[in-house]
């Protein structure tokens, strides 16, 4: 089964929740209109389709090379590299000053749900070197952009992100790598880093590390922590390569999925420090790391949307195929397609959702992030850097958990198909697995969701994202169209319960965190489901009685809203019997 971008899909979902047109005719994107955002997508959507998602399954069962220190990625992926550089995709989203092309966000998640779509392997290694670019464009010195950026952008060299290490995980206060001042401004790192995406790979010329660690004399805790920049090899004066420098390869991961991305243990200064270059201000480098961080957890919520588009392309392509049983349809022959059975159609119908729910909060996620960068005053910067604060935990865990679940869905539709390789159905739910775990555990998320994001602004963030959501219900209702359903009034209900939900975590916080804690992911689900439902009820508003967008919402209205006001009642009342003390003989 081929790969086909599904453009109108994510155009839909551009206009709805990002508010595309209306950006454009506002001037907000300059340069850009509807025809030229068309043609990009498009355009990417060729390049997914022709050069990435042929590569997808053979490298995936190829898998990776380690000789020594070095790594050989699978067949066809330099090559691929190669292409995705010379087209400009890595310059996309970058600073025109250094080569880049100065899109916006929002055009940059629609492209990169492509790639990772066609090649979720092939798609992390742009995806940490964006990150790493906008942490050096935010916090590195003038000679560090101007040296660095520039092939970066270009592609010739990627980046990566290094926090994690054997014995510090999602706790980076205890984190032992030690950085050492040289005094000729530069430091030696030495320490060890597990779980590095594309930390050691044969696509690029060189590898720009953003490392986290720990001078002599720093504070303890996150507090003494520094992010440094350490190449591959080292660059010259006059922009060419030089010496290697002291960081290697120790070992690559065996993985549950990603098969064809190198994910490195890497070890610096074992022959006595690897150079590195201080990127911001001692002992504030998480800091700057969370810049790559928020970055990142945007374009992760992305790839799940990603997988969870390519799972339900394959599903309902094989559901078409497959005759198994005769349905009630009038037109049914002996054997009929499977798509025919309702209890198909019912699965098919929440992939399909889920996905452009996800896709969708995701958009209105980048498009926070773009008015961020592009406001004229403070305030307005304030407004929308809250607004893109608030949904980003979302945007990462809600489309994540989607993408694990909807890539399940594949498999069932398959049937004992799906179970088997062959079929390719099981390689999205292996993919997708690692997506709620990197880039902050969705746990993190939710945690980060209701202790830090829903107070923001004193609570005014969450509270204007809120009557955004009830005008678009108040729309629905008003709409009074029968081909809605009851879409007006699930919607209704759900943002009650997330109101309910919402206020008693208001008070927990105050009281009792550690009972908010123990809500706080059902509260991200209940904040997911209901964002998604109102952004799909938005969109079809604006659509003729018997479009598949009026169908989508009236489903995931009628049978996932549902899911909404029993949520509500474990955040309100779940919390007891996670801290009840008896627990202790549970585990025993």
């Amino acid at each position: 089964m081929t790969y086909q971008a599904p453009v109108d899909d994510i155009l839909h979902a551009l206009k709805t929740a990002a508010d595309l047109d209306q950006a454009l005719a506002a001037g907000v994107y300059p340069g850009l209109d509807a025809d030229t955002v068309r043609a990009i997508i498009e355009e990417a959507g060729n390049f997914g389709a022709d050069v990435l998602a042929p590569l997808n399954w053979p490298a995936d069962r190829e898998g990776l090379k380690l000789n020594g220190s070095v790594v050989k990625t699978p067949a066809g992926f330099r090559d691929a590299y190669k292409k995705f550089a010379e087209g400009g995709w890595s310059a996309l989203p970058c600073p025109e000053e250094y080569g880049g092309q100065g899109l916006p966000e929002v055009i940059s998640s629609a492209v990169g749900e492509i790639w990772n779509s066609a090649n979720l392997a092939f798609g992390l290694c742009p995806l940490l070197t964006q990150g790493a670019i906008h942490a050096i464009e935010a916090a590195g010195t003038s000679e560090m952009k101007s040296r660095f950026l520039p092939p970066m952008i270009a592609g010739t060299w990627t980046g990566t992100m290094n926090l994690t290490e054997p014995h510090a995980g999602s706790d980076l206060g205890v984190l032992r790598s030690k950085a050492e001042r040289s005094g000729d401004g530069t430091y030696r790192i030495t320490g060890t880093k597990i779980f590095i995406t594309c930390g050691e790979h044969d696509m690029s010329e060189n590898i720009i590390h953003l490392v986290l660690a720990r001078l002599s004399d720093a504070p303890a805790g996150t507090r003494g922590i520094s992010l440094f920049l350490v190449p591959k090899y080292l660059v010259n004066d006059d922009g060419s390569l030089g010496d290697r420098n002291d960081v290697i390869c120790a070992g690559l991961e065996h993985k549950l999925g990603i098969h064809a991305s190198p994910t490195c243990v890497m070890k610096f200064g074992e022959q006595g420090g690897a150079i590195g270059y201080l990127v911001g201000e001692e002992n504030r480098g998480l800091a700057t790391m969370f810049i790559m961080m928020n970055a990142a957890r945007l374009a992760v919520g992305v790839q799940g949307v990603a997988i969870c588009e390519r799972a339900t392309q394959r599903a309902v392509a094989y559901a078409k195929e497959r005759r198994q049983g005769k349905s009630f349809m009038p037109a049914s022959g002996d054997m009929s397609p499977i798509i025919e059975h309702a209890d198909v159609r019912r699965m098919l119908l929440t992939m399909k959702a889920l996905t452009q729910a996800s896709r969708m909060i995701c958009f209105a996620t980048a498009r926070a992030l773009d008015d961020a960068h592009l406001a004229s005053d403070a305030a307005s910067k304030a407004g929308a850097l809250s607004r893109a604060a608030l949904l980003t935990p979302v945007a990462k865990a809600f489309s994540t958990d989607n993408g694990v679940e909807v890539a399940s869905l594949g498999i069932q539709v398959h049937g004992g198909m799906g179970f088997v390789e062959e079929t390719g159905a099981a390689q999205h739910l292996r993919d997708a697995r690692i997506l709620p775990i990197y880039e902050g555990t969705n746990g993190i998320q939710a945690i980060d969701l209701v202790m830090r994001k829903l107070p923001l602004d004193g609570g005014n963030a969450v509270i204007s994202y809120f009557k955004e959501l009830a005008g678009i219900a108040e729309a629905v209702r008003a709409s009074n169209r029968a081909d809605l359903g009851l879409t007006g009034k699930r919607l209704a209900a759900a943002l009650a319960a997330l109101g309910e939900a919402t206020a008693w975590m208001g008070k927990a916080l105050q009281t009792s965190p550690e009972a908010a804690l123990a809500a706080a992911t059902p509260y991200l689900r209940l904040f997911g489901l209901t964002a998604g439902g109102a952004y799909l009820a938005k969109g079809a508003l604006n659509e003729a009685e018997g479009s598949r967008h009026v169908a989508l919402a009236r489903f995931y209205a009628e049978n996932l809203l549902t899911q909404c006001p029993g949520l509500s009642d474990t955040v309100t009342n779940g919390d007891g019997s996670v801290l009840v003390e008896a627990h202790g003989a549970v585990f025993a």
